[in-house]
């Protein structure tokens, strides 16, 4: 498993504008019990409730998009990562893999 090509992957959903689209990729990308939680989300559970959140955010991001910024480090089927939000915002992610899958996120806004 390539940590960083899953994170990748994983931005590319909250990239994606349209919601079929997005489900697909969340299907190669996480698992089916896949759990997210950040600052204003609590327990997210499975693709569809973390897509309708992305579509909500989507609408006030505008154009945009989501940027790696820079792997902090990986071990232990877990990753530590940091993003940028355009120019706008930046925040760190903790990923848990199952195999290829991002099992769980949990995100900090910088």
């Amino acid at each position: 498993m390539n940590a960083t090509k899953v994170i990748l992957a994983y931005l590319d959903i909250w990239n994606e504008p349209d919601a079929a689209a997005r489900v697909t990729l969340m299907k190669s990308v996480f698992t089916e019990d896949s759990l997210y939680v950040d600052p204003e989300n609590a327990g997210l559970r499975g693709h569809t409730e973390l897509s309708e959140v992305i579509g909500r955010a989507r609408e006030k991001f505008g154009d945009l998009r989501f940027t790696l910024d820079t792997v902090v480090g990986a071990h232990h089927n877990r990753a530590l990562f940091r993003w940028k939000l355009g120019t706008v915002t930046t925040g760190y992610d903790v990923v848990e893999f199952a195999g290829d899958r991002i099992r769980s996120v949990v995100g900090f806004f910088a």
